[in-house]
């Protein structure tokens, strides 16, 4: 693949421009001779001009440029709810209800701090990279107890290649139950693969995927991941939430009841993580990686949900997934301005935008 191809998700990812320059570099093998093509030809010449264009146009819209207020104001909210979690049992005790609820402002506290992590997991706050990864630490570490350095490995490589079998890991999902996609679940079936019936997949998905995946999965697994990396640092931001929530909960609740409301949390976040992250997705395209244009690689992947108040909030403005993947650092108070211009390319270039409501997003994926 020529400089030329690989030129888009670099420039995609990262903030400093030169610094793309000076390690694309040195991956510069040589110069095509006169009379070779410098394109692919499963790649759309024209389209991947279009879409450098319309690069070029968003930064000088500003909208690569973050709102701290917005980004600010976001972190208090889930401060405030945290703190209303543990008032609610001090103040009304650890019976059903209060239980309950308190395990409820706890899940959306997972819930909004896994799109703030993701914010600044993709340096889309700060102009310095720099800062994003201090306050991401903090974010994904502190306030969710997970490791920044796992989330980097895995979302990365969705990004590259969404819906790509074997490339993104979103959709292997994990070996034992799901090969996500028509084309693949039957051809793993037949290879007896998986250990779950294929043609059934999506009945049990739903069951099975969303509860599961944080509480009896993620959570283990995560510890698995800092320990062999020896991501120590990481592990040290990990201890910190969970020496807050014991300690914490300790005196309101013992150990049974602290161990009771982790996993009802965990069980909270799991459904709403699974069910936001895989509506984008799953209905999608998932197949082997085709080596097509970046633009059509993402939205071939990628289908958006309706624009609401309440479907930014609840998403994390993941609804505009397909400007979230063409514009990885974009901050997301922008996606709804970038979005009608997306619209056009994609008009122009025959190419279907996906956008749907947010109930039946949920519906396709089963």
């Amino acid at each position: 693949s020529s400089s030329y191809d690989s030129m888009d998700p670099f420039i995609a990812f990262h903030l400093d421009k030169t610094l793309v320059k000076k390690y694309m570099s040195p991956l510069l093998i040589g110069e095509l001779a006169p009379d070779q093509p410098s394109f692919e030809p499963s790649k759309n010449k024209k389209l991947v001009e279009d879409f450098r264009e319309l690069r070029a146009t968003v930064e000088k819209m500003g909208l690569l440029k973050p709102n701290r207020t917005f980004f600010l104001l976001h972190l208090c909210h889930i401060l405030v709810l945290d703190v209303a979690a543990w008032l609610t049992i001090w103040y009304f005790g650890s019976s059903t209800m209060p239980f309950l609820f308190s395990a409820l402002l706890l899940g959306t506290v997972q819930a909004q701090a896994g799109w703030l992590q993701h914010d600044f997991g993709h340096l889309s706050v700060f102009s310095k990279s720099k800062w994003n990864h201090w306050v991401h630490k903090f974010v994904i570490g502190h306030l969710k107890g997970a490791p920044a350095s796992w989330w980097n490995h895995l979302h990365f490589q969705h990004h590259a290649k969404p819906n790509c079998f074997r490339k993104d890991p979103d959709v292997n999902m994990h070996p034992l139950f799901f090969a996500l996609g028509k084309k693949l679940s039957v051809e793993l079936g037949e290879q007896k693969k998986k250990f779950m019936p294929y043609n059934h997949q999506h009945k049990y998905f739903f069951i099975i995927g969303p509860p599961a995946l944080v509480p009896l999965y993620f959570q283990w697994y995560i510890f698995y991941f800092v320990v062999q990396r020896k991501k120590w640092v990481d592990l040290a931001w990990m201890l910190t939430f969970y020496i807050r929530f014991f300690l914490t909960y300790l005196p309101l609740l013992g150990v049974k009841g602290i161990l009771g409301l982790h996993l009802l949390v965990r069980f909270i976040e799991s459904n709403w993580f699974v069910w936001i992250t895989q509506m984008n997705h799953i209905p999608m395209h998932i197949d082997y990686d085709k080596n097509v244009d970046w633009f059509s690689t993402q939205l071939q992947a990628t289908c958006n949900v309706r624009q609401s108040f309440f479907n930014d909030w609840f998403s994390g403005h993941l609804n505009f997934q397909i400007e979230h993947h063409l514009f990885p650092t974009m901050p997301r108070h922008n996606y709804w301005k970038v979005a009608p211009l997306v619209k056009s390319l994609c008009a122009k270039h025959g190419i279907e935008y996906h956008c749907k409501p947010l109930l039946t997003a949920f519906a396709d994926i089963v």
